[in-house]
């Protein structure tokens, strides 16, 4: 994931229900790109958070015989207004990078889109592994290109030093207090990282609302109004943070760091246990010589998602206003094919979004251990990625970084995410009713 929130960068678009107020002008770069004598017209993003990426779409555009592509690599700053900036002036392109959920589904609303349902393979969108949030009134809208394994770390030397079993991490709640306080005995800081920022606080959500959830569809119930944050088992998630804070298991200085530097707490040996993404575990795993583990959130709640992995997956879409749109369909499948998901994992050293590709090539034990079980066994997606913009900045975010700070209690956590949602549904009647539309594809 980017070391920048794309939240921050959907906001400043204005997006997530500012509706269609976007300059009619395309930048200039795009116009310069669009005279050029191209067939398909491909923006595209990644390089910034998988190095290696740039060389894949280089190398894949030369090895393709059937048409002629023109690939931009667009900027994280604009890679969602870009896209409906040139939309909303009949010119975008042909293939578009999208992320996750509410991140392309405004798109969708707006009509910028097509359904890939029979226009891509449908192979290859099984096992592309778009997820769930890709789907929009019975159509699916992305082709999954590579995932993100949404996962808790620990640091397994830190758990020797603590007389914890190193190949066996928490699986329930209680197991996990009682490693906390080994860990914390052993004068080690048995979990956090860093929320100045917030996005800890985002990632915390996607992992803890769905412990008593028994679909994705109940997330979108809190949004629409037919399930409340005040009601116990909706806010549990934020009552558990309270209550690793008054047991003094969150590492002192977590208010005053960022996510990243959160998490390097431990790669460097100076946190047991804290939130991370997958692509990162190649290189902190190395860092800490095998001594990586990963693991789910350990489980308290009682829902039918509770325990089951995170799936995060970024993904490739076709412009309704393509008149390519086969074409695109066609490469969007060429990047599925075989020669490709080689050339993919060689060139990125990760793996692609395709559970028919050989994982045979995986060396890390620990990112195996991710293939196995978060791409290849059941998962879930991950729930922060459908939550309103207002949402996001008004209760997500703040209500961690306050429980963090001993200024919040869960229970005020829920109700003040309670009145965002009130607020957010009273002011935007359109997002509202393309919500309850969306809800009926999660069920």
């Amino acid at each position: 994931m980017s070391r920048v929130s794309r939240r921050h960068f959907l906001k400043m678009s204005a997006a997530l229900g500012a509706g269609l107020g976007f300059s009619r002008s395309l930048p200039a770069f795009a116009r310069n790109v669009r005279l050029q004598d191209t067939e398909l017209l491909m923006w595209w993003w990644g390089e910034q958070e998988l190095p290696g990426l740039q060389q894949f779409v280089d190398d894949s555009i030369a090895a393709y015989t059937d048409a002629r592509i023109e690939a931009v690599l667009q900027d994280t700053s604009v890679v969602i207004s870009q896209f409906q900036t040139a939309s909303a002036a009949n010119e975008a392109p042909d293939i578009q990078y999208l992320w996750n959920g509410i991140y392309h589904m405004e798109s969708v609303w707006f009509g910028y889109l097509e359904p890939l349902n029979g226009l891509v393979d449908q192979t290859v969108l099984d096992v592309s592994t778009p997820t769930l949030l890709s789907n929009y009134g019975g159509n699916v809208y992305r082709v999954g290109w590579y995932p993100l394994p949404m996962v808790w770390y620990y640091n397994k030397e830190l758990y020797d030093q603590a007389g914890l079993d190193a190949d066996n991490p928490p699986k329930t709640w209680d197991e996990f207090l009682d490693a906390c306080d080994k860990l914390k005995g052993a004068g080690i800081a048995p979990v956090g990282g860093g929320i100045q920022d917030g996005f800890w606080g985002e990632w915390y959500l996607g992992h803890g609302l769905v412990q008593n959830l028994d679909s994705v569809g109940e997330a979108l119930d809190l949004f629409i109004g037919e399930r409340d944050f005040r009601e116990p088992k909706y806010h549990e998630f934020w009552t558990k943070l309270e209550e690793l804070v008054s047991l003094g298991f969150i590492n002192e200085e977590m208010s005053s760091l960022e996510l990243y530097p959160g998490i390097d707490l431990v790669v460097t040996g100076q946190l047991a246990m804290g939130e991370s993404i997958g692509s990162r575990v190649p290189a902190d795993n190395a860092a800490l010589n095998g001594n990586l583990g990963v693991m789910v959130m350990p489980v308290y709640g009682t829902g039918a998602l509770a325990g089951k992995p995170i799936l995060d997956v970024q993904g490739l879409g076709i412009s309704s206003q393509s008149d390519n749109k086969e074409a695109a369909a066609a490469f969007l499948e060429f990047l599925h094919s075989p020669d490709r998901l080689t050339a993919f994992w060689e060139t990125t050293q990760w793996m692609p979004s395709n559970t028919g590709w050989d994982a045979s090539v995986i060396e890390d034990p620990v990112v195996k251990f991710m293939w196995d079980n978060w791409n290849l066994g059941e998962n879930i997606p991950y729930i922060s990625n459908l939550v309103p913009g207002q949402f996001y900045t008004d209760a997500l975010l703040p209500n961690a970084q306050e429980i963090i700070a001993g200024n919040r209690t869960g229970e005020e956590a829920g109700e003040v995410a309670a009145q965002v949602v009130e607020d957010w549904r009273a002011f935007n009647p359109d997002l509202l009713e393309n919500y309850q539309t969306w809800g009926e594809d999660l069920r």
